[in-house]
């Protein structure tokens, strides 16, 4: 009977975690957390840079889609470094745009310098001006995302020097 309680006590911490781990994306936007071959990024960005300007934050834009791996692994880095994903969605609103053979966005991109690969990041001030472009590759060490390189980005481009 105790080996049954315990079990039940394993699985519903792992469940509980589960859903700390994840409850932070339920707070966004969904042109925060999705990327989606159907969303419009022109509407997408309007409202991300009125949120911006609602709260003194900057937009980044994260250019890539559920195709690509590296994608996901941005999101799981963020997702096990909590307090890096609380400092990037307190400094930036994100707004993820999709790229893939049914939907390039071209027409929003070509705004913007060329991606270098993907995931691209792009850093806008509150009122739309391009401020910095961002190669993801520039974060890695060792093949992993660096917490450090990415601190260093988000504390770098997060200045209100404008």
């Amino acid at each position: 009977m105790s080996r049954a309680l315990g079990v039940i006590w394993l699985v519903g911490i792992i469940c509980w975690g589960i859903q700390l781990d994840t409850s932070w994306a339920q707070e966004f936007p969904t042109y925060s957390t999705d990327y989606d071959p159907a969303r419009d990024p022109f509407s997408d960005g309007r409202e991300a840079l009125q949120l911006a300007r609602e709260t003194g934050r900057r937009v980044l834009i994260e250019v890539g889609g559920d195709w690509c791996s590296w994608c996901h692994a941005v999101d799981r880095f963020l997702n096990r470094h909590p307090a890096i994903s609380k400092k990037l969605h307190e400094r930036f609103v994100v707004l993820k745009v999709n790229v893939d053979e049914n939907n390039d966005n071209a027409e929003f991109l070509d705004a913007f310098p060329p991606a270098m690969g993907y995931p691209h990041m792009y850093v806008t001030a509150n009122d739309g001006s391009i401020l910095h472009s961002q190669d993801t590759a520039d974060f890695l060490n060792n093949g992993k995302y660096s917490e450090q390189r990415i601190l260093d980005f988000l504390n770098r481009w997060s200045q209100e020097d404008e």
